[in-house]
């Protein structure tokens, strides 16, 4: 059962079970019976004492009607469910100043699962390929078919929707290319990027090039795995329905974007020692089921998708580059008659308020008075068996 959870006050809602509490129930535990490296380690202490008391906050009182509540500090770990909004906002706000006015192609290039245990155990090294094999495939079909450059948002997703490790990029384009001599923008066909099963081709060989160099240099311990079987396997590219509106490829990348393995609003139950999932079964035209784990097996599984420090998950290739997208996208926007941009910056208040409806400074009790900063709350430690981790 969970820890007996605090009273409530006015205008607070009964909390639902979050990732915070497996890791506080069962975490110590878990620790014990599996060596884990310091990374992990750190990840699951801060999702445990995210927005608690131990890492200090604010104290906010409404000017209608007095309501008191306890504003604490989050973690800001980017494996952590309840740390995204903020930096999903911040992050929206900048693609939406970029978005042109053209379809976007949307594709999911996916990793054999043969290749899932080289990857855990060279995974910085190994998704890095992953990042290099598809834009450069991209990039070389852009240049063989468009006579121009490409742009790419990529975005790594490592799990399926019962969490198993499952590595993939999904991957935005814009419908046409930058020609190489920025004079003209050259449109895509409307329905149709590239086809996939050459796609699909071009990735595997370029990913298995990429993988046998770092072999040969030392840099990832010889597979004992044939290599001829990987050859032979058909790769996975997913070519979806071009989005129609930059306002929908917003949306889109509001949902993939920012998402990590799991959403608190998943866990539907903890209890003696089970945790119970809802999840989609794609195979099964995508209906939601529920799913119980052994809350050992399920911290297992939640760690496989803890990133390398400093890896980027999401990354911008072709004239959506970071060293060149300043000046390739106004070309872009000038060859289309398309306006720059000139909205100026949101606080964070009215960034989380313009793209998800959250409204910070609202009362939760009255819901007319705003909410106004009236103290600080010092940390308050607590004594942890991470101290001496």
């Amino acid at each position: 059962m969970l820890p007996a959870s605090p009273k409530l006050v006015a205008g607070e809602k009964k909390a639902r079970p979050e990732l915070a509490d497996i890791f506080r129930l069962y975490g110590e535990k878990y620790r014990r019976t599996h060596p884990l490296p310091a990374s992990h380690r750190k990840v699951m202490r801060a999702i445990e004492v995210c927005r608690t008391q131990e890492l200090g906050g604010h104290l906010k009182k409404c000017d209608t009607c007095g309501f008191e509540h306890p504003a604490y500090n989050s973690c800001r770990n980017r494996h952590c469910p309840k740390c995204q909004s903020l930096a999903k906002a911040k992050w929206l706000e900048k693609q939406t100043a970029e978005l042109l006015p053209v379809g976007y192609f949307h594709l999911v290039f996916t990793l054999p699962h043969e290749l899932n245990r080289l990857i855990l155990a060279h995974k910085k090294i190994l998704l890095a390929l992953l990042f290099k094999a598809v834009s450069e495939t991209l990039l070389e079909f852009g240049q063989t078919r468009f006579k121009g450059t490409l742009g790419i948002i990529a975005v790594l997703h490592t799990w399926d929707q019962t969490l198993k490790d499952h590595f993939h990029l999904h991957c935005l384009v814009p419908a046409g290319a930058l020609s190489f001599d920025h004079s003209r923008w050259i449109a895509a066909r409307k329905n149709f990027l590239f086809p996939v099963k050459a796609l699909s081709r071009v990735f595997r060989a370029k990913f298995l090039d990429l993988l046998k160099q770092n072999i040969a240099r030392g840099q990832i311990a010889a597979a004992n795995r044939d290599s001829q079987a990987l050859w032979k396997k058909n790769w996975v590219v997913y070519a979806k329905k071009p989005f129609g509106s930059p306002q929908t490829v917003l949306d889109y990348l509001g949902r993939y974007t920012h998402r990590v393995a799991l959403s608190n609003n998943r866990i539907l139950k903890i209890e003696n020692g089970e945790i119970t999932l809802s999840y989609r079964d794609r195979k099964d035209g995508d209906r939601k089921k529920t799913l119980p784990f052994d809350a050992h097996e399920f911290i297992r599984r939640f760690l496989l998708h803890i990133l390398p420090d400093g890896f980027v998950r999401i990354r911008h290739f072709g004239f959506l580059a970071n060293r060149s997208k300043k000046q390739a996208l106004a070309q872009c926007r000038k060859l289309l008659d398309l306006a720059l941009p000139s909205c100026p910056p949101l606080s964070a208040k009215d960034l989380l308020l313009k793209l998800t409806g959250i409204d910070l400074s609202r009362c939760p009790s009255c819901q007319k008075g705003t909410m106004i900063v009236v103290g600080e709350l010092p940390r308050i430690s607590s004594a942890s068996q991470w101290d001496s981790s």
